[in-house]
């Protein structure tokens, strides 16, 4: 099966790829990125898929699909009927081991380079943390599968999912993870995107932006996103993103860097830190449900 490597405004800006190949993003074969790893793949009723992982390790989380993995030996049922209907369980595969995906529908499979063989693992929906960010027209609500705190069975990789109700705004205030401080740990990130349609069915958008943070380091994106769109974050302030009115906004973030200690730390764009204080003054979007288990 060939990979398609479709780009657009930027090299930093993958756009949905119809086929049963639809994004595949591998930093150890793609000479301007590192560290982080994305493959979304779309199985038709009774496909079987082989990934093999080789230099990093991964993590596959149903979009929506009903699919059996099997990772070393072992093999689980993953179902979500979409990504706005709660956490799906997730599988995590070891460094070097392949991901077998048997079943039906659309699967993303997160990637880091990594040395260290863990243990496969299942991570139960009821094991992920879930929680609003924000207030008022800035609340979202984050997913934590591979974050401090919730799973650490990993050497590199770092997971979250997050949704954004429409005409809220999220990774806000704008911030980074592009530099080793002791306030900060270098992260190279991936946003991919789903947006929920219109009633009468039309396509769903949002907007994303990255700025540069350093001058010798330049990058200035202010994309329009659509589902099975990804961005990709070198560096830079990261942030708004936007979701239209009307449309609820999903993306998946997929982070890993050189560090060993496997942090999230960052920093807050100095011109937007100060929107964190109005939070304490809104009220949370009663949009916004905490729903631990996928339907």
């Amino acid at each position: 099966m060939s990979i398609p490597h479709e780009v657009s405004t930027s090299s930093y800006v993958l756009r949905d790829h119809p086929g049963p190949v639809r994004l595949s993003i591998d930093p150890t074969t793609r000479g301007d990125w590192s560290y982080t790893g994305l493959h979304v793949v779309d199985l038709g009723d009774g496909d079987r898929l082989t990934i093999a992982l080789r230099d990093q390790e991964g993590l596959v989380i149903p979009l929506a699909a009903d699919v059996d993995v099997a990772v070393a030996e072992q093999t689980h049922h993953l179902s979500r009927a979409s990504v706005f209907s709660g956490v799906a369980d997730a599988v995590y595969a070891p460094v070097g081991r392949d991901i077998v995906l048997a079943g039906t529908g659309r699967v993303a499979i997160a990637t880091a380079v990594a040395t260290t063989p863990y243990p496969p693992a299942f991570l139960p929906a009821a094991d992920c943390p879930v929680a609003t960010r924000g207030a008022g027209n800035m609340t979202r609500l984050v997913r934590n599968y591979a974050m401090p705190g919730s799973f650490s069975g990993c050497e590199k990789l770092l997971v979250c999912e997050v949704l954004t109700p429409g005409g809220n705004w999220s990774s806000y205030p704008a911030h980074k993870h592009d530099e080793h401080t002791a306030t900060e740990r270098e992260l190279k990130e991936i946003y991919y995107y789903e947006i929920a349609s219109a009633p009468e069915g039309t396509a769903g958008f949002g907007y994303h932006q990255t700025t540069s943070s350093d001058p010798e380091r330049p990058i200035d994106l202010l994309v329009e996103v659509r589902t099975g769109d990804a961005v990709l974050v070198p560096y830079g302030w990261h942030g708004p993103v936007v979701a239209a009115p009307g449309h609820d906004m999903y993306y998946l973030n997929v982070m890993a860097g050189p560090a060993a200690d496997r942090q999230w730390l960052i920093s807050d764009h100095p011109a937007q830190t100060w929107v964190r204080g109005l939070w304490a003054h809104l009220p949370v979007d009663p949009r916004v449900e905490v729903r631990t288990t996928s339907s």
